[in-house]
């Protein structure tokens, strides 16, 4: 055998095993990765914030009356305004009457070093705004209440893709694999329309589907074993249904909901012993329950969710989504009466969470959102005027972030003179979504998953980063 042939050998074979050694560890981490879909995963770039807290307003807030004072308004106050006498507008049937302009019935003034203004609403979150930064400029393609939620949470206007509380967790996975990586927490006064499909997987594993808790009572209904069932009992059960399933499993390899349900049992499992403790209200001190307005009814329903957010945000859940009632921003008539109420029940458990968030050292690590699915008009119908309300608005909508990333005390974007189009700065609801991906330390063009024949994507062909909320 000549030299020169041995030392190819030698090469030939060092690089086949090499390459053999790289293919092992290769599939030992899809193994791994299927065996447990939750598992930590390394984010595409050094993220900002670890956790979500995603505030949902449904209905639609009204920007010139929270967070976008505008001047005009009050000048022009009972006036029909100018492009409704045109009939010039996308909407015919919902603007086809005259329609006259209508000032805030809320005052506003500046506050915290940043200067930002706020209205009468917001008290409480107006000793926060140094934390927050502020989009005036927010568009959303649709007006119409259960398309334009589906588009916030999905990306799309329509039901079957998944949330983006299932895309970050199938991006990262969660630390914790006691508790789920995606939690609910919708007000039972009105769940959001059509209901789970706005947390649900879509195409994604059903492992990533968010989990509903409640915030009276028990977290989950039936968590809890008999009492006749001992912790020894439990885990032979939980280990004869593990061999019946991952029997069929071997069979029905293709079965990705089996999956999830198996998954969903084990979870279950180690949830009744993490959940109580993590969850538990009533050991917390008076100064606590105080603080986000647990003994108030107004505020106790909201403010009880925002105390379990930051709980969980402390045990290592991914992404936390607390809803309002389905359109209880819908404020199309009476909108003082409507947004009083509904700030009432808000604003001071926001408050209490980003203060609660920040003097115990999370606000860093936690992204904390606020926003609906769309914006509201300048004006209201001339017939409507004794009662007056305000319609909705895709042009123009006002949202706010806070802690991971976030540079606080910041304001971008800006609408008209009337608040009803947004003229600077102008973002969409997938630069939302992208914004929220990035601070994740997730490129929202590398996340995908392949379905019906393409590569998927929270953002679909791409957002554009809000780098002026970055610090």
């Amino acid at each position: 055998m000549s030299i020169d042939f041995a030392r190819r050998s030698f090469l030939y074979q060092s690089l086949t095993g090499v390459g053999g050694v790289a293919f092992l560890n290769l599939l030992n981490g899809n193994l791994q990765a299927a065996s447990n879909p939750l598992a930590p995963k390394q984010p595409h770039h050094a993220p900002k914030a670890k956790s979500v807290i995603f505030l949902t307003m449904l209905g639609g807030v009204s920007q010139m009356d929270t967070f976008d004072p505008k001047q005009s308004l009050e000048k022009f106050d009972n006036t029909v305004m100018d492009w409704s006498k045109e009939k010039n507008t996308d909407q015919p049937n919902l603007f086809a009457k005259p329609r006259l302009i209508l000032k805030s019935a809320f005052t506003f003034k500046k506050y915290g070093n940043c200067g930002m203004d706020v209205s009468s609403l917001f008290p409480n979150l107006a000793t926060c705004v140094d934390d927050m930064a502020f989009v005036r400029s927010i568009q959303t393609e649709n007006g119409n209440h259960p398309a334009a939620v589906f588009l916030m949470n999905t990306g799309v206007v329509i039901p079957g893709k998944p949330s983006m509380g299932s895309w970050v967790t199938y991006g990262l996975g969660t630390e914790n694999q006691n508790l789920p990586a995606f939690v609910v927490l919708p007000d039972f006064r009105s769940l959001p329309f059509s209901g789970s499909q706005q947390w649900g997987p879509g195409f994604l594993p059903a492992s990533y589907q968010g989990t509903v808790l409640r915030w009276k009572g028990d977290p989950i209904l039936d968590l809890k074993p008999p009492a006749d069932v001992t912790p020894e009992v439990q885990s032979h059960e939980m280990e004869l249904l593990r061999s019946y399933n991952q029997e069929y499993l071997a069979r029905h390899f293709t079965n990705p909901d089996l999956q999830g349900r198996m998954d969903s049992y084990e979870l279950a499992y180690r949830m009744q012993a993490e959940v109580p403790g993590t969850l538990d209200i009533a050991g917390e001190p008076e100064t606590t329950r105080e603080l986000y307005g647990l003994n108030d009814p107004v505020t106790e329903s909201f403010g009880k969710r925002c105390l379990m957010a930051r709980k969980m945000v402390e045990k290592g859940v991914r992404f936390i989504q607390l809803y309002t009632p389905s359109q209880s921003w819908d404020g199309h008539t009476a909108i003082v009466k409507n947004h009083t109420k509904n700030a009432a029940e808000t604003d001071k458990p926001i408050a209490a969470l980003l203060k609660d968030l920040k003097r115990r050292g999370l606000l860093d690590s936690t992204l904390v959102v606020w926003m609906g699915e769309f914006g509201r008009t300048p004006d209201n119908p001339a017939d409507l005027r004794k009662n007056a309300g305000r319609d909705h608005n895709t042009r123009a909508m006002t949202i706010w972030f806070a802690g991971g990333g976030v540079k606080p005390g910041t304001l971008v974007g800006a609408t008209d003179d009337l608040g009803f189009k947004a003229v600077e700065n102008i973002y969409r609801m997938r630069d939302v979504h992208a914004t929220v991906l990035h601070l994740m330390g997730l490129n929202d063009m590398r996340l995908t998953y392949y379905s019906a024949g393409r590569n998927q994507r929270l953002t679909d062909t791409g957002g554009r980063v809000i780098k002026e909320v970055l610090a």
